[in-house]
């Protein structure tokens, strides 16, 4: 088999290579070598050709970060049958629509998810299984229990002499084959399953292995949900097929549990979104640097250049000190903390994708990032921005090539909507792209507003200024009433300190301030505090939707 041509063949190649070093770790629990994980993958193809799985089953996988979420991943992928991973975020609700609008086989579960689903609400489910054990907590198949029940008298009569690397052979994927669907929603009314063939998944995964200098056994950090694109594609999938020791943050990844992991895993790179990055930058660097005795020091020529390399190598230890880059992704990187790491010379940069290409569309190495852009086209790739002047007027952003997915599963409407008859994605985000390149968004197309004379207003660049001003933790610029108004979720930390009145005139200074650095057109007309954290998204994206 040709790894460099087939998306299973990286991963058998992966794992003969690679046979007796470490592959994956529940952080502070129990490693398996890739041998281990080879082993455990086999089990689960005797257990499915047993149970009367067939290649193209939809087999769904649900539940935190973990060795064992990999390893069916893997095992389902390999076999020929067709992934489901659904992120554990979702409600129970959201679980049974999507098992059932994808047809799932079997799902496998996670100890949190199982407490919550309901069997009887999925009906044409034939089993669902544990992942922490692989045991059957539902079975509806005597196939599925006698394979279960002798699944090592069985792994035992096959491999008599022990499981070696030579017994590793898998399913040879073809390029417009079903590998896997992903549901951008769980809700039933707006379940958009995007189907990504093996060529989807490949061409990320055959651009990360030539463009990102990662070796194997370096250390890698999943901290991103491994059913969302971005996660599985570059932490996960990546980082297993290039040999690494894959660390997965198997409780809910808190600020103090990330920085933590960090100082611990030391990881070769780092895979985030602007929400980890930024609350590392506000938390635990701008305290310290912005006092009146930094800023001096920092004005100062001579001094200024010594004192930004003490604090880059302050900021690099706190995501572990041995990255080659931050990668961030899933949304758009602050400004005020893209500015400030990019004047450190700190090794940042930002790419852009969507679920529907796998998610991989541009990205640039931190030594070619332009501040306030998303990278250039990757690999078996190619972008163009819908019109007349991609450099200076914004347009769709296109995107068109091996990444891109086949549509949304059962839903052709949606599918004709999101590819063109040239097989251009539109991605529904603005965006204008430079002469070398290089791609700027401006915010998505169903969020700009139009000024009272047609002006175009891009609430996303609104809230990016707000978000930097004093006692603002995040915000959102809606439309009321044909004004602006910016909802304020407020720096929990800093509230404490002051009564309602004095948060209020806070807010009243910050709307005055914001005012003059915009255009008359866009100005705030009031600031409206939210008493709760904004509803997100699993990439940690505010769901505006349901602020409108």
């Amino acid at each position: 088999m040709d790894a460099s041509s087939s998306f299973n063949g990286y991963i058998q190649k992966t794992i003969i290579d690679n046979w007796d070093h470490d592959a994956l770790t529940d952080y502070q629990g129990v490693t398996l070598q890739f041998h281990d994980v080879a082993r455990k993958i086999e089990k689960l193809h005797i257990l499915f050709e047993n149970a009367g799985v067939a290649q193209g089953d939809k087999i769904a996988i649900c539940g935190r970060n973990s060795a064992h979420w990999a390893v069916a991943f893997l095992a389902t992928l390999t076999y020929g049958a067709v992934a489901v991973p659904i992120l554990h975020e979702f409600n129970a609700e959201q679980i049974h629509n999507i098992v059932n609008h994808s047809e799932s086989k079997l799902l496998f579960v996670g100890d949190y998810i199982v407490k919550t689903i309901k069997a009887d609400e999925m009906p044409a489910l034939e089993g669902i299984i544990n992942l922490p054990d692989f045991s059957l907590f539902v079975s509806r198949s005597q196939k599925l229990d006698y394979a279960r029940e002798h699944l090592n008298l069985m792994f035992g009569s096959k491999y008599p002499r022990a499981f070696r690397a030579e017994h590793v052979n898998y399913h040879i994927d073809e390029p417009e084959e079903l590998a896997l669907i992903n549901y951008t929603s769980g809700t039933t009314g707006f379940s958009k399953g995007v189907m990504l063939p093996y060529r989807a998944l490949w061409g990320n995964l055959d651009f990360c292995m030539r463009r990102l200098p990662v070796k194997p056994q370096d250390n890698m950090l999943s901290i991103l949900p491994m059913a969302h694109m971005y996660g599985m594609s570059i932490e996960f999938i990546y980082g297993f097929c290039r040999g690494c020791h894959l660390f997965f943050l198997t409780r809910l990844p808190s600020p103090a549990i990330i920085a933590e992991a960090f100082a611990t895993v030391k990881p070769a790179i780092v895979i985030a979104v602007p929400l980890v990055v930024e609350k590392i930058i506000r938390k635990r660097v701008f305290p310290k640097i912005q006092t009146n005795r930094m800023r001096l020091l920092l004005q100062m020529p001579v001094v200024s250049k010594k004192v930004k390399e003490k604090i880059c190598e302050q900021v690099y230890k706190a995501f572990g000190g041995r990255a080659y880059e931050v990668i961030v992704g899933g949304a758009a990187l602050s400004r005020e903390v893209e500015q400030f790491l990019v004047s450190i010379n700190f090794p940042i940069t930002v790419g852009y994708g969507a679920t529907e290409c796998a998610p991989l569309i541009s990205y640039s190495d931190y030594k070619d990032f332009v501040p306030a852009s998303c990278g250039t086209s990757v690999d078996h790739m190619e972008t163009r921005i819908d019109s007349p002047n991609p450099a200076t007027t914004p347009g769709e952003i296109l995107a068109r090539g091996t990444n891109v997915m086949l549509g949304y599963y059962k839903n052709p409407e949606a599918t004709k909507q999101a590819l063109d008859d040239e097989g251009w994605y539109h991605t529904g985000d603005l965006g204008t792209i430079s002469a070398d390149g290089h791609i700027f968004i401006l915010g998505r197309i169903k969020n700009m507003i139009l000024g009272p004379s047609g002006q175009n207003i891009y609430p996303e660049e609104i809230e990016d200024q707000l978000n930097s001003m004093p006692m603002v933790s995040e915000s959102l610029v809606v439309e009321r009433d044909s004004r602006l108004v910016a909802l304020v979720y407020p720096d929990k930390d800093e509230v404490v300190n002051f009564n309602a009145d004095e948060l209020k005139a806070v807010m009243e200074q910050n709307r005055n301030e914001l005012n003059q650095r915009l255009p008359h057109y866009s100005r705030i007309t009031e600031i409206q505090l939210q008493k709760e954290e904004f509803a997100k998204t699993p990439k940690k994206s505010i769901k505006r939707y349901l602020y409108q």
